[in-house]
């Protein structure tokens, strides 16, 4: 069975570290459950972003969708910044690394709503990623990399951005209307 733990840092995320089953032939892995994340929405659209290494995404946030996140080739740094107002984590940060060629390759990252998101590659890397949601372009939702507010060692030193990474608000000027506010009631406590 998989070990599941809530974060300690922003309430909502929970790490997942399932069980490898090897033999002669190599190792299976099942990488998602919907039972690992109670009260969580079907996840239903699955995603893959591959990225150079020095490469950074983010940080990304949507006020309804739900990630789960695991890093199928390669290694990144993931950094979640708590941006739900009224949540008990409110303006933390938690910085990560997930995937490397040890045991954490098989990991995976439950992302509520409301939770800021992004990665950078410090190597070429895979990040494949379910969703709870289609996409939705009103829902995608961005705060500057980096924005002092989030405070993030991301790893790298000049990193390759989008432009639409690099026109990101820093928290403080996101439209009050955009703040997702926390919902106390979701089992995931999810943004309202």
């Amino acid at each position: 069975m998989a070990e599941i733990r809530p974060s300690d840092v922003v309430v909502g995320v929970v790490h997942v570290d399932p069980v490898v089953h090897r033999d002669d032939r190599g190792s299976f892995v099942e990488t998602w459950r919907r039972e690992w994340i109670p009260g969580c929405r079907e996840m239903v659209q699955a995603n893959r972003a591959e990225r150079v290494a020095g490469s950074l995404v983010g940080l990304h946030y949507h006020r309804f969708q739900a990630d789960y996140w695991t890093v199928t080739d390669g290694l990144v740094r993931v950094v979640l910044h708590d941006l739900r107002a009224g949540s008990p984590t409110d303006g933390s940060t938690l910085c990560l690394d997930l995937g490397g060629d040890g045991s954490d390759r098989h990991k995976g990252l439950y992302i509520p709503p409301g939770v800021a998101h992004g990665f950078a590659a410090l190597t070429d890397a895979t990040v494949a990623y379910l969703v709870d949601g289609t996409y939705d372009p009103a829902d995608e939702l961005g705060v500057a990399w980096d924005d002092p507010a989030v405070a993030a060692d991301w790893g790298v030193i000049d990193p390759v951005l989008s432009g639409r990474d690099q026109a990101n608000p820093i928290r403080a000027d996101l439209p009050t209307d955009l703040v997702p506010v926390f919902d106390a009631d979701s089992p995931s406590g999810g943004a309202g």
